[in-house]
């Protein structure tokens, strides 16, 4: 992206705060960037700084945080590094992976970390000056608080950013927690008064029950604090945007309670790095499907399918599952014809040797995986980070009746793969280039797959032939999958949002 351009002025800003971690920070964000690209406006999203094993890729190959590449798809537009120039992925041991404009540059201790922040301050407003050159607005997220007071001195995501911009503020509650007004007026005593000054207004998010009860509350909050409620979002689960981070797990593993009693299981292992869980959020929204995410062996139970997701730290999460017995329920499971799918991180644990030679990952030079296909992943110092293009190239087993299917996806990883298997996938195109190349690999019996491609299951037809597949493996029936139409969820929050929060006080905000 180019540097601000001579002679036009800087766009609009908005920030979006929250008392805490999971208080509705991205979700409020990308129902604005909706909301103001259905009114006309050239919107942008920005984040300074996040902490997520949820990544994604831009069309040149740029990592950065996934919640802004869904936040760029609500503004409908092209996803770009400058929406999140630092992105932190935490490896384990309190270190973190950090990524900076799109690439690693470190892997660095929270307090190495903490050293780093004001050198990489500029950048940040480079980033966001970048995008205010090209649009009419940049809606900014905040991360965790901004009243974390033991880590203000180099905060560079909050009120710093705020401060920077001149950012009118709104601070998000979340009253399902409890305690939202101590929450609300806490943060406001814990800022200096110049922060002060920038909050504008609050927004309750997750309220169940009459929002007229609340009333009291709203005119003491505006009695210590000088500031009002611009409206109150009520808890819904019928609207599907993908999760920032592991926290919005949680309702996930009970929420799916399949209407019939002929229904697929789907058990997804929760590695304690999980990364890129938005995979397998199409498998949530179909009617006879019920996904698990499970952490021990006991709770693996019979499934139809287990899943092996993305990690962060492939031979550590490996470990883990040897250590909690899981690795040996899944292999047990295998061994009486439980089909396995492995993604990325994933993928690699079902190969029976993984290497890292230059201690990218692992102070381990070898580590044995489960051994169900016939692979060796080695790990490189440079990641590969790619959209792709490309198509199903078997024609057996869980990916029968799909073949020469068009998919698309994008790549993730540090390994590369090699082994005797038949490809899954053939891969036709990376980050816009044509190639030519295998991706993946699947076993004799066609029931233990793997592939390096996120958002393998958001491909519609192959997410139904592989279901039907099971489906047949199983004796039962399914209706036509349901197909995820991630536009008209941005509609569905944007409209939600305009029926919950006073949309011309947020336009005064920001001077239009």
């Amino acid at each position: 992206m180019s540097s601000p351009q001579e002679g036009r002025s800087q766009g609009k800003v908005l920030m979006v705060q929250g008392t805490t971690s999971h208080a509705g920070k991205s979700l409020m964000a990308t129902a604005l960037c909706r909301i103001f690209a259905q009114d006309g406006l050239r919107v942008a999203p920005f984040k300074a700084q996040n902490m997520s094993l949820n990544s994604f890729v831009t069309p040149d190959g740029g990592e950065f945080g996934r919640a802004q590449a869904v936040q760029a798809e609500a503004a409908r537009i092209a996803p770009t590094v400058e929406m999140n120039p630092i992105l932190l992925k935490p490896e384990g041991n309190r270190k973190s992976q950090v990524v900076v404009m799109g690439k690693p540059v470190a892997v660095a201790s929270a307090r190495e970390y903490y050293e780093m922040k004001l050198s990489l301050w500029p950048l940040v407003t480079r980033a966001l000056d970048a995008l205010r050159s090209q649009y009419d607005i940049v809606v900014i997220e905040g991360a965790g608080s901004p009243a974390e007071i033991n880590l203000k001195e180099h905060e560079i995501v909050n009120m710093r950013v705020a401060r920077y911009a001149n950012a009118p503020v709104i601070i998000v509650g979340d009253i399902d927690r409890g305690g939202v007004f101590a929450s609300l007026v806490g943060t406001m005593v814990l800022l200096e008064p110049e922060e002060q000054e920038l909050v504008k207004t609050f927004i309750i998010n997750k309220f169940r029950g009459d929002s007229s009860l609340l009333d009291s509350g709203f005119d003491m909050l505006l009695e210590r604090t000088g500031v009002g409620v611009a409206g109150v979002i009520p808890w819904f689960d019928d609207i599907h945007i993908p999760e920032e981070d592991s926290l919005g797990l949680e309702p996930a593993i009970f929420q799916q309670h399949p209407e019939s009693d002929e229904y697929l299981d789907i058990a997804v292992v929760r590695f304690p790095r999980i990364a890129n869980f938005d995979d397998f959020d199409p498998l949530m929204r179909e009617a006879r499907v019920r996904l698990r995410y499970v952490s021990s062996a006991i709770d693996l139970g019979a499934p139809d399918l287990v899943v092996l997701p993305g990690s962060k730290t492939t031979v550590a999460d490996l470990q883990w599952m040897r250590d909690s017995g899981i690795a040996e329920a899944v292999t047990a499971r295998r061994r009486k014809g439980t089909p396995i799918i492995g993604i990325c991180g994933g993928y690699q644990m079902l190969g029976e040797r993984i290497l890292d030679p230059h201690g990218v990952e692992s102070a381990s030079p070898e580590s044995q995986g489960l051994g169900l296909l016939p692979l060796t992943t080695t790990f490189a110092a440079t990641k590969t980070t790619h959209q792709v293009r490309g198509r199903v190239s078997s024609r057996r087993g869980l990916l029968a009746g799909n073949s020469d299917g068009i998919i698309t996806g994008y790549e993730i990883h540090m390994g590369q793969s090699e082994g005797g298997s038949e490809a899954a996938f053939r891969v036709t195109e990376r980050s816009g280039s044509a190639v030519d190349s295998p991706d993946g690999a699947i076993d004799a019996d066609g029931i233990t797959l793997g592939t390096y491609m996120h958002g393998l299951f958001h491909n519609h037809n192959l997410r139904h032939a592989l279901l039907t597949n099971l489906a047949k493996r199983k004796g039962i029936g399914l209706p036509q999958g349901a197909i995820l139409d991630l536009d008209a969820e941005y509609d569905k929050l944007a409209d939600l949002v305009r029926e919950s929060v006073d949309m011309n006080t947020v336009y005064a905000m920001v001077g239009m």
